[in-house]
């Protein structure tokens, strides 16, 4: 069966038109200027490919980078006027995605609070472009180039919920072994943990790795996610192969609850995380 990819936002209400055109403006009038993505991603405090992700009109421009853009790049005024544009094409968006993934992703999208541990690999939600195309380039069986580009795509559109106002809390635990993984190379791996130390200095994110050097373990059954929807009950997702389980059972969601707090208790601290993912870029 051929796999039918998710529509993200823009083209659920129509709106791909809008961001592409955008992104094709902000490139062109960036590479005016002589700046580079990163160079420029600097300046507005984005991540290169965040700004590779708003070019090719696959993340939607948030109405505070348009204003700073517009000076940054002197656009007199032209990517301030397309704001309310932006704005209402916002509001029509919806998050749609196959549907044993909607639930959750709807959740995702609405959540107040998001618990992560993982195991195998960096979150989705933390990925770089470069390491999400490393990762389903690497999937097997293999899948076509136009599925790597399209899950690449919808996977970068999920992290706009780091610029949402007022901000989500985040708690992401990593094992060690995790960040020692050198998925898709050197300069994508250093890029990667680049990725996770300026989210990692967020006010909203507590960052922590678990040193593989502990001996002890309240969970070795794998990787799973905790949310709290707005306005409705904590719940938890895991998936193991490719099966996923949305769980809303209360007691279940308890449970998995209290073992993430021992997780984060026996992980490296906030502080102490960053330090050691700062050595590891260091010892490259």
């Amino acid at each position: 069966m051929e796999e039918r990819r998710p529509e993200t936002p823009a083209e659920a209400e129509g709106t791909t038109g809008l961001f592409t055109a955008l992104g094709k403006m902000l490139r062109l009038l960036r590479e005016r200027r002589g700046l580079t993505q990163k160079e420029f991603g600097e300046l507005v405090s984005y991540g290169p490919d965040q700004i590779s992700a708003m070019e090719r009109g696959v993340r939607t421009p948030q109405p505070d980078f348009l204003e700073k853009a517009d000076e940054l790049l002197d656009a007199g005024g032209l990517l301030k006027e397309v704001i309310p544009d932006v704005r209402e094409a916002m509001a029509k968006a919806r998050t749609r995605h196959p549907e044993w993934y909607r639930g959750y992703a709807k959740l995702e999208a609405e959540a107040v609070a998001l618990y992560d541990y993982s195991t195998m690999g960096v979150l989705g939600l933390l990925q770089t472009e470069d390491y999400s195309r490393a990762v389903f380039t690497q999937r097997h069986p293999p899948l076509d180039e136009e599925t790597i580009e399209k899950r690449v795509a919808d996977r970068l559109s999920r992290q706009q919920v780091f610029e949402r106002w007022p901000p989500p809390e985040f708690s992401f635990v990593m094992e060690q072994a995790v960040l020692e993984r050198p998925i898709g190379g050197p300069e994508v791996h250093a890029g990667q943990l680049r990725q996770l130390l300026r989210i990692g200095r967020m006010r909203n994110v507590q960052l922590q790795v678990m040193p593989t050097g502990r001996t002890e373990h309240p969970s070795l059954g794998g990787s799973f996610t905790l949310l709290i929807p707005k306005g409705k009950d904590q719940v938890a997702y895991m998936e193991n192969q490719g099966y996923p389980r949305l769980i809303t059972d209360r007691e279940e969601v308890r449970v998995l609850a209290a073992r993430y707090g021992i997780i984060r208790a026996q992980a490296l601290n906030t502080h102490e995380s960053l330090e050691l993912i700062e050595k590891m870029l260091e010892e490259r």
